[in-house]
């Protein structure tokens, strides 16, 4: 684990942004105005999908991919100028909140500034021609690690934006060097000592394939050494599963705590319903009763919380990467008081030393989590398909205030009443 982790980004919330999408009028300034909202939801960083300017050859859709990079050191004109940003950022430290940007060090776009000043930086297929070595990212040509300068160039780059931001959000990290982003680290930490690094870690199977063709991947307890926090993708696919239906609740507990015994004691995974990649929950759980324990049970997970912007308007369509699509705030659905409290809950409660545990209800579909600290011992109880249960409970006999809905609940026999709806019960020590 990176030994200058803060524990504290346990308790914290991430508000992710795709300017493009976020306003009518897609731009930096224009996400301004929205600035206190987004603070009142308990956000603590705010992670803004790639900045920069995007490339135009084999671009997708009509206006391209943000991951699709063209200049690693500007801003996409498209969203305003470097000023503009500045500006942005500034108001956002006025507010208590952290920046953090999208770095994609895996590839850039075929039209790139960095492709047309240092092609041997690239990786070349048998034919001498660029391309990428996995997946139909057709947009895109890969970068080349073996380039010992092209390590300078790229570290060059994150010092540059850690003078401005406060931290990065890493595409595809488990494709580019441990020992590159370990270098990158320390390297920026002598421009800005609390950058916060968060690793989008691939999928279990994306990671297994990579090498069984001979290219590295990396495991995410070696990603550890780098970042300080990860996506979990490593247990994703079991999480797909479960919404689809295809496997008991029961199997997602145990990779739960599998994570918890396999990983360093301060490990810290990002823990989403959905992101700019992942279908919106809201379009998997319509029902909004069981909707409102599954936000609460991300709440309780043991990490730190992401909220893709739109989310909490349980907005079911997931604005297309390539295109101009506005989040949309009028569904007249609305979980803003619901993440409001539970962000106050997560940052009251729960502490950056949790351990934590799971076990599942799979007949009747409800989550019993525990979390405990010198404090206190926690124990969340989430109903997904918001049914009415009696579930075993760890807990002492006697009344608890349920810490989401407010009302008090009777443990009796070591078992709890669940009406359908969320509990977050706490035993002071």
């Amino acid at each position: 684990m990176a030994h200058d982790t803060d524990r504290s980004l346990q308790t914290q919330v991430i508000y992710s942004v795709y300017v493009r999408a976020h306003t009518p009028e897609g731009t930096f300034r224009a996400v301004i105005p929205d600035l206190d909202r987004i603070r009142s939801l308990g956000t603590d960083i705010i992670w803004f999908l790639p900045i920069h300017p995007i490339g135009v050859e084999g671009k997708k859709g009509s206006l391209g991919c943000p991951y699709a990079n063209r200049d690693y050191r500007d801003v996409n004109p498209a969203y305003g100028t470097m000023e503009d940003f500045k500006a942005l950022v500034d108001e956002i430290h006025a507010r208590g909140m952290k920046v953090m940007i999208d770095v994609v060090y895996n590839h850039t776009s075929p039209d790139s500034v960095l492709y047309k000043t240092h092609p041997e930086y690239f990786y070349h297929d048998e034919n001498g021609r660029p391309g990428n070595r996995l997946g139909d990212w057709a947009d895109v040509i890969d970068l080349d690690y073996n380039v010992p300068e092209l390590w300078d160039y790229q570290i060059g780059s994150l010092r540059f934006w850690a003078s401005i931001v406060d931290g990065f959000r890493c595409d595809v990290a488990s494709l580019v060097p441990l020992d590159f982003w370990k270098k990158a680290r320390a390297a920026v930490k002598e421009v800005n000592p609390d950058c916060i690094w968060l690793a989008e870690s691939v999928h279990l199977s994306f990671a297994c394939k990579a090498r069984r063709l001979g290219f590295r991947a990396m495991r995410d307890s070696e990603g550890f050494e780098a970042f300080d926090l990860e996506y979990d993708y490593d247990i994703r696919e079991v999480f797909d599963k479960l919404l689809r239906g295809a496997c008991p609740l029961s199997h997602w507990t145990d990779m739960l705590n599998f994570q918890e015994g396999e990983y360093p004691d301060n490990y810290n995974k990002m823990r989403c319903l959905e992101n700019h990649d992942q279908p919106r929950i809201a379009s998997l759980v319509p029902d909004m009763e069981a909707l409102v324990n599954w936000t609460a049970m991300l709440y309780f997970l043991k990490g730190t919380t992401l909220i893709y912007a739109g989310q909490e308007w349980a907005d079911a369509h997931l604005p297309s990467l390539f295109e101009k699509e506005t989040v949309n705030r009028e569904t007249g659905c609305s979980l803003m008081p619901l993440m409001k409290k539970l962000a106050k809950a997560k940052k009251e409660l729960f502490t950056g030393e949790d351990s934590f545990w799971a076990s599942a209800d799979d007949h009747h579909h409800i989550a019993i989590m525990e979390r405990e600290n010198s404090v206190r011992h926690l124990v969340g109880v989430f109903s997904l398909k918001a049914r009415s249960a009696e579930v075993e409970v760890p807990l002492l006999d006697g009344e608890y205030i349920n810490h989401i809905g407010g009302n008090s609940v009777t443990v009796k026999g070591g078992r709890v009443y669940c009406d359908g709806m969320p509990l977050l019960l706490a035993e002071e020590k």
